[in-house]
């Protein structure tokens, strides 16, 4: 929307929502030559330094081959401290009925199926880069309201301040305020399951290994290599074990989750305590909007199971930037056609991860007999056939 007497545009495009999305978007966009704006209901700051043991985040991300060299591009990757980060080398995966499924980096010729990083390790190299690249800040605001004209859009604030710029993009969460201001429908499918994460001690080395459990019970528990002997989990469980287990004091949530893994890694002990987040799935009907583009969670929700929430946001950013950096003559950021190309993009891949990762969900979360003997019989077939293994795993890796 211009502004009162016909100025131009504040900015080529504001990003809302100053999450690992949000500020991985903001210093390629910057780079391309683009008027860049970073909004946030929250400050934009660096986190607090990490020291100790009871001071690791229990929010981490297993970040792929293909976010890795996105945000090695963005200048961000590089600069993280090696002893915060554990390479994933092998992955083994457990039925409910013995059956296995095991990945190995080695096999596939990757230096490692994915590397396993604390959101805050994340977030003390993004936040310089978005100072660097000279991206305007707009922290702490609250989004008031959303307006558009032909050729721009404008987001009003609490404080009655605004930002009007070619291109929105939405990036603030999976309850995204700009997509419901901007009418774009998304349906929610809660999954009755909530994740509780925490992180342990180990008593073995865990030699760069990650487990999942398809457990008898309806759960799923994965354990994810940290950096030395030291493990993040990720419990997907029906609400009633999630309040159990949340419930838990931590030698109990340790011996328990130890129990749960056949006492892999030996004897555990919590670092962290345990947190919970519900889990959901939810499709938007579309990416894209006048003027708006929809990145990270407030484009889709996925279950955790395969990891991959983080890196379907990465994707956005990519492809978004992408987009833009082959704009040719079209110098207006919000153009329809350039938003048609990133809605192009994106629609498939995220169609596709959602549907692996709500499909094995629905298998495993069933209970009729003759299932749980035929999704361990098509585990172990898979197993056993290295290149519908490797098919299995690119689409993850990249």
């Amino acid at each position: 929307m211009s502004r009162p007497g016909g100025a131009d545009p504040d900015c080529d495009v504001l990003i809302v929502g100053a999450g690992l999305v949000g500020l991985a978007l903001a210093p390629a966009l910057a780079e391309l030559g683009l008027g860049v704006a970073l909004a946030d209901r929250a400050p934009i700051r660096m986190p607090a330094d990490p020291g100790g043991d009871a001071d690791w985040d229990a929010r981490v991300y297993a970040i792929s081959p293909g976010s890795a060299a996105f945000l090695h591009r963005v200048g961000a990757w590089q600069m993280l401290p090696p002893e915060r980060i554990a390479p994933v080398e092998a992955m083994r995966v457990a039925g409910d009925a013995g059956a296995t499924l095991d990945f190995s980096a080695y096999d596939l010729g990757e230096r490692a199926l994915a590397w396993i990083v604390e959101e805050r390790a994340l977030r003390s190299v993004l936040v310089p880069r978005v100072h660097e690249a000279g991206v305007a800040m707009h922290a702490p605001r609250s989004v008031a309201s959303l307006t558009w004209s032909r050729d721009a859009a404008t987001v009003r604030f609490g404080d009655g301040s605004a930002v009007t710029a070619r291109l929105v993009v939405a990036a603030d969460g999976l309850r995204s305020p700009l997509r419901a201001a901007a009418g774009v429908g998304a349906t929610m499918l809660p999954y009755g399951h909530t994740a509780v994460v925490a992180n342990f001690r180990c008593e073995r080395a865990h030699h760069g290994r990650a487990r999942q459990w398809f457990r008898g019970d309806g759960s799923i528990l994965a354990w994810l290599p940290l950096p030395g002997r030291r493990i993040s989990i990720v419990w997907s469980a029906p609400e009633a074990l999630a309040r159990e287990l949340l419930g838990l004091e931590p030698a109990a949530l340790a011996a328990r989750v130890a129990a749960a893994g056949g006492g892999a890694l030996g004897e555990l002990a919590c670092v962290t305590p345990a947190a919970g987040f519900p889990l959901a799935l939810m499709r938007v009907h579309s990416p894209i909007a006048h003027r708006l583009a929809l990145a990270g969670d407030a484009a889709h929700g996925v279950h955790p199971l395969a990891g991959q929430g983080v890196n379907l946001g990465f994707g956005d950013a990519e492809a978004l930037t992408a987009v833009l950096r082959e704009r040719g003559p079209v110098d207006d950021a919000g153009a329809g056609v350039l938003l048609e190309r990133y809605a192009r993009h994106r629609v498939e891949p995220v169609r596709a991860m959602q549907a692996v990762t709500d499909g094995l969900w629905q298998v495993f979360g069933a209970t009729a007999p003759w299932l749980r003997t035929a999704r361990n019989f098509g585990m172990a077939a898979i197993d056993g056939l290295p290149l519908a293994k490797r098919l299995l795993a690119q689409s993850a890796l990249r």
